[in-house]
This record gives C-alpha cells, structure tokens and sequence, in this order.
C-alpha cells in the first residue's frame, strides 16, 4: 500500500548494511530506467560519500535528477518532489548506517535489498532483513555483481534467502563491464550502450518493480534522429 500523501509518487528504497553491494549503480540506473520511459523519476542521495551526487555534477543537469538529503530530511524531501511531480523517488542509502537506512524504510512503498551471491554477502544481509522486517515494508533481494552465467549459484543464494525468510527478485544484475565504465563517465549503460544485456537486465527490473508498485509504463518516446 502507498501511504505517501501525494498518491502519483511511489518510492523505493535501496538497502543494504553491506558495503560494495551496488546500492548507488542500482539507484541511479533503476531511476534512469524509469526516466527513459517517460515517468518522473529522481534519486536522493543520503549517503555521506555523496557518489550519486558526484555522478549527476559528471552529467551536467541530464536526467535523472540526484538530490541529497540528511536522514531525518527524507521525508520532507519526497514530499516537495512528490508536491512537483514526481512519479518514482529512489532513495540510495550509505552501509553501516541504520538511521540512513531506517528512515528510507519507513518512507519507502518498496525496498530493494542488493547482494552479491556470496557467503560472506549473504550472511550480512540478515541484518539488512531483520531491519526491513521491523517496518513489515514489501522487500526483496536483487541479485548483483555475481557471475554472468552461474544459474547454481544464484539458485543456492535465492535458497539460502528463503532460509531467512525473505523474498528474492526474478531479475537477477550480474557483473557487467558496462556499468563501471558508464558511471565513471558520468553516463548511464543506457547512454553507453542501450542494446546491452546490462541495459536489458535494467529495463526488466523496472518493469518489475513498477508492477509491484502498481504503476504503469507509458511508452518510452524516442527522439528520431
């Protein structure tokens, strides 16, 4: 259900307690993704090292919009980007931070958790789940950096979150070369490559996430040449 007063806005929370999971490469692309099919689409940016800001002053005012806020200012700030329209708000969290963390919960209709399908991720993202849990938010697990071609071991990871009591995305985002030389140049895959399996993997994890949120996709309008 989408408590947020301005009814036209959903918004998604990207968490995890772990560092180097991809929450800033899942925001930016997941409001990217968003942008290229015509919604109003923003991130705030809650993290201290500010990479999501560094990205979009890389891009130079082009879409999507990344704004920074203090923890306790989400709410606010999704409310006046809800007041001017906003259709979808991600909201990119720093790890090892539970009030960053708690607050975009709370204001979130959807919560993204990335993992890589590792031990050591996967053991930590517990914490990430007992978080999510105290808000009874929708939440699953998005699958990132792992192998490109590894189905057993995404097939042991979505096992294993099973285990602890949580839901995985269909949509799995392995390693892809295109993301790190995109972000590093201000871009998205999107810009670099829109043909690309990273582009496709981006696009089907939208179309996802706005049926769980009960949005609809308007047809990208694409500019003729």
């Amino acid at each position: 259900m989408n408590t947020n007063p301005h009814p036209h806005t959903r918004t998604v929370a990207i968490v995890s307690q772990k560092g180097g999971a991809g929450k800033t490469t899942l925001a930016i692309h997941l409001s990217a993704a968003a942008t290229r099919t015509g919604q109003i689409s923003l991130v705030i940016d809650t993290d201290p090292q500010a990479s999501a800001s560094q990205w979009a002053e890389w891009r130079r005012g082009a879409p999507p919009e990344v704004i920074d806020s203090a923890p306790p200012r989400i709410a606010a700030k999704i409310q006046a980007a809800s007041a001017q329209g906003a259709e979808l708000i991600v909201i990119d969290t720093p790890p090892h931070a539970d009030l960053a963390a708690s607050k975009a919960v709370e204001c979130a209709d959807l919560v993204l958790i990335p993992c890589r399908p590792s031990a050591f991720d996967l053991a930590a993202m517990r914490t990430t789940i007992r978080l999510v849990e105290l808000f009874a938010k929708p939440a699953f697990v998005v699958f990132t950096a792992g192998p490109p071609n590894a189905q057993l071991i995404y097939a042991d990871a979505m096992e294993l979150v099973t285990g602890f009591g949580a839901q995985t995305c269909p949509v799995i985002l392995p390693d892809r070369a295109t993301y790190r030389h995109a972000v590093a140049g201000g871009q998205t895959i999107f810009d670099l490559d829109p043909a690309s399996k990273a582009a496709c993997e981006i696009e089907q994890l939208h179309m996802w996430a706005c049926e769980q949120l009960n949005m609809s996709i308007r047809e990208q309008e694409r500019m003729s040449a």
